[in-house]
């Protein structure tokens, strides 16, 4: 058995082809087309909800915001007057003419507890209180924080 490995006159090479064979390549397309067909419906959430429509606009800013601060010494303070901890219900209700829908604003010395925060939290809500908003300074960029909309004095330069 022999082999002829000459194919044309001598020094002459075989033509090179450029062809890709893309078979192999459409059918490992194919492939992934069924796989992703069958594990997109997998992958959805099937629970029935209507959502109801929403078109927030930004709250507008109460005239006299009733003010509850917590100093650093965990005294309570309603707008710049201080108050005993058990009266704070009843002297919210008088400023506020028992209005329990009246938003009160919670702000507190960056050196008290979260838990002491809670504690006052609950005693707004006990005396139905249900509308509480956390002041926090805005902090940009720079190093320093920067006063929010309306505040008159940072609170630890009020004490």
């Amino acid at each position: 058995m022999a082999i002829r490995l000459n194919h044309g006159p001598a020094g002459e090479d075989l033509a090179e082809t450029h062809e890709i064979n893309v078979t192999p390549f459409i059918d490992v397309i194919l492939v992934l087309l069924i796989i992703f067909m069958v594990a997109a419906p997998l992958s959805t959430v099937d629970v029935p909800v209507d959502l109801p429509a929403a078109s927030a606009q930004p709250q507008p800013r109460p005239e006299a915001p009733l003010f509850v601060t917590i100093g650093a010494d965990l005294a309570l303070s309603l707008g710049n007057e201080q108050i005993p901890r058990d009266l704070l219900g009843d002297e919210i209700a008088a400023a506020t003419g028992e209005d329990k829908e009246t938003r009160i604003f919670l702000r507190a010395d960056e050196k008290v507890d979260y838990g002491e925060v809670m504690q006052v939290m609950n005693l707004l809500r006990q005396a139905g209180y249900l509308k509480i908003a956390l002041v926090a300074l805005e902090q940009t960029g720079s190093a320093s924080p920067q006063l929010p909309a309306g505040a008159a004095t940072p609170p630890s330069a009020a004490q």
